[in-house]
């Protein structure tokens, strides 16, 4: 592939991408692909990844379901040892090849958006729930503030 400077491009289910499923709201849409095999001036094997896909995520702020539309591009040096890796050129993200010089271009695809996914997602367009947005409690009228249970240490301590 490399030696060809191969290039595939397609869409392919979310759903057939199961440990991405895993971690997402619903398995619903497609992933736009484009894999691009070459040899830079430098001689390393790469495969450049661009995919575009929208992906179900729920909102830690707001516990909804939303899409949160992703698109990638990186560049990923072949290599077929760790060691390889510290040879690769700035910019390359290391893809160790097995033995076999066989590749999985879903599960290479899959990876790139697993490590796209946020950590805490949080839709853009939610609003904070009620209770965090609150005023302060210097301006909550005294007789609706809860009772603070180190109201009696306060006391003690005065005296």
């Amino acid at each position: 592939m490399v030696s060809a400077r191969r290039s595939f491009q397609g869409s392919l289910p979310v759903a057939a991408m199961p440990r991405l499923c895993e971690v997402l709201a619903s398995k619903e849409g497609l992933a736009q692909y484009e894999l691009d095999f070459g040899r830079d001036e430098y001689g390393t094997a790469y495969l450049d990844v661009r995919v575009q896909a929208p992906l179900w995520l729920i909102c830690q702020r707001s516990l909804e379901p939303f899409v949160m539309p992703v698109s990638l591009e990186s560049r990923l040096g072949l290599i077929r040892s760790e060691r390889d890796e510290s040879a690769l050129p700035a910019g390359y993200e290391p893809l160790l090849i097995g033995e076999d010089d066989k590749l999985s271009l879903l599960d290479v695809i899959e990876d790139e958006l697993l490590l796209e996914l946020p950590l805490i997602p949080i839709n853009p367009d939610s609003e904070l729930p009620e209770e965090v947005t609150r005023p302060p409690e210097e301006q909550v009228p005294a007789d609706e503030r809860p009772k603070n249970p180190f109201a009696v240490l306060r006391e003690l301590k005065k005296t």
